[in-house]
């Protein structure tokens, strides 16, 4: 079979596939993606579902097509975040599963998200490069029978399931702003917020896949800029703002302020360490020593992880950790599979300012006077190796402590700081934090900064 022109290999990064619509990414692919799942995994059952892009129902009907052509049968689970396609999959004991989504990217792109048995997920270490050589070649198996199709809405188990984190009865009656960007976010908060006593302020919760309002990206501040003044604006205890297919939140405090990630996977690993002592909790290497002090004081065990979600859940799986996060505002829990899930997380919180009648700012003040962080910041750079191996060389004999693990993170006793490429584009990932000085933080910033400006010349 000749490869058709409008397929290109550039969809297919390290941990999904995603691109422009149709260039990289197209129903040729989706379908072809499809067979070769079915010709190399061999499932019985595997659950597909879809965001509200506008490109997304027909990508998943022809990823369904490829399934069905590929003898595997399929469970549509229709409309919902990635997070509920996991939640089908390891709830329904299914061979695996297919998203398609491409979460936060622009308008006009799409992608795949694929996973094994139990939501583990197929990345280009475990599965991925074989999937695309088989997409490419086209060399598909014939199948011994057809598969079936049969639409499944996993809404009410899923719902219950993340309510099982909580005690709603715990729970009083705040307000709170929440912004979905228009994604999916909407579709499960409108069936959760009947079991909650919160009082709501709704900004963007109608899923639209023509983003009226932006991509769903709260990361970007001007993203999150109209949940901040909804939240000043009506006294709200807090906000929550979702990516578009709802994998992650992220939260401002009831004075508008943006809460960094870093400082969120420390509550929750407080939250969990008080009720499961001596359970461990798994971090990124981007910043770490505030996740690291709350365990010890706790007795918990703290474990390091490569980051990016395929080699958060591997080491969550291998440590048997209750709970783990990425400062991006990925968090997994073990009860969900070692998935990532974007409501779990703002339940536990809105608990925790019930139960201590603190807020949201005061839950992490302290933590963030004890450990500033720069928060990550992205750098240009042509090539991204070269810069890596000036960085070491100028630092690196200063450390106390130099780990490759992701990227490369030196340590020198009072501040510390890791670079990481980015996965998908020129860019370096950036992220420092001192122990309680701010001012070092700023002047390490502004000189480690600088040089790699001039690396990078």
């Amino acid at each position: 079979m000749s490869e058709p022109l409008a397929m290109s290999h550039s969809g297919f990064k390290a941990y999904d596939i995603r691109g422009v619509m149709p260039d990289e990414i197209n129903e040729e692919l989706a379908y072809r993606v499809g067979r070769a799942y079915a010709a190399l995994y061999h499932p019985q059952t595997v659950a597909v579902g879809r965001d509200i892009r506008l490109s997304s129902e027909a990508l998943a009907a022809a990823a369904i097509r490829g399934l069905t052509e590929g003898g595997a049968d399929v469970v549509d689970i229709g409309l919902c975040g990635t997070e509920m396609m996991y939640f089908a999959v390891f709830h329904g004991r299914f061979s695996g599963g297919i998203m398609i989504t491409a979460s936060h990217n622009p308008m006009d792109n799409n992608g795949m998200k694929l996973v094994r048995e139990e939501g583990i997920p197929i990345s280009a270490d475990t599965g991925l490069k074989d999937i695309e050589a088989l997409v490419f070649s086209g060399g598909f198996p014939a199948a011994e029978k057809k598969g079936t199709v049969v639409k499944e809405d996993v809404m009410d188990d899923y719902i219950a399931h993340i309510l099982s984190y909580v005690d709603t009865s715990r729970m009083k009656p705040l307000r709170i702003a929440v912004d979905a960007g228009n994604g999916c976010a909407g579709l499960a908060f409108e069936k959760l917020k009947g079991h909650l006593p919160f009082q709501f302020e709704e900004l963007y919760m109608e899923p639209d896949g023509t983003f009226p309002h932006g991509v769903p990206n709260p990361m970007l501040e001007e993203c999150r800029a109209p949940l901040a003044a909804k939240v000043k604006e009506t006294g709200a205890d807090m906000g929550i703002a979702w990516d578009g297919d709802f994998d992650r939140c992220f939260f401002i405090d009831h004075e508008g302020h943006f809460v960094e990630g870093y400082y969120m996977v420390g509550l929750l690993a407080g939250y969990f360490l008080r009720l499961h002592p001596g359970e461990t909790i798994v971090h990124d290497p981007r910043c770490f020593w505030n996740t690291e002090d709350i365990v010890a004081r706790l007795g918990g065990k703290a474990a390091e992880s490569k980051g990016g979600h395929a080699f958060m859940k591997e080491t969550l799986r291998r440590v048997h950790g209750i709970y783990g996060a990425e400062m991006s505002a990925h968090h997994f829990f073990r009860d969900f599979s070692y998935c990532d899930s974007g409501m779990i997380p703002w339940l536990i919180v809105a608990q925790l300012v019930s139960e201590t009648g603190k807020s949201l700012a005061e839950l992490v003040r302290q933590r963030e006077a004890l450990f500033p962080c720069s928060g990550e910041i992205n750098l240009p750079a042509r090539d991204v190796a070269k810069v890596l191996r000036a960085v070491e060389d100028r630092y690196g004999p200063e450390a106390k402590a130099v780990s490759h693990l992701d990227g490369v993170s030196l340590d020198f006793g009072t501040w510390r700081f890791n670079l990481r490429p980015s996965n998908t584009e020129p860019l370096i990932r950036f992220n420092m934090e001192t122990r309680g000085d701010r001012a070092l933080l700023e002047k390490k910033k502004n000189e480690v900064m600088r040089f790699i400006e001039e690396a990078n010349a």
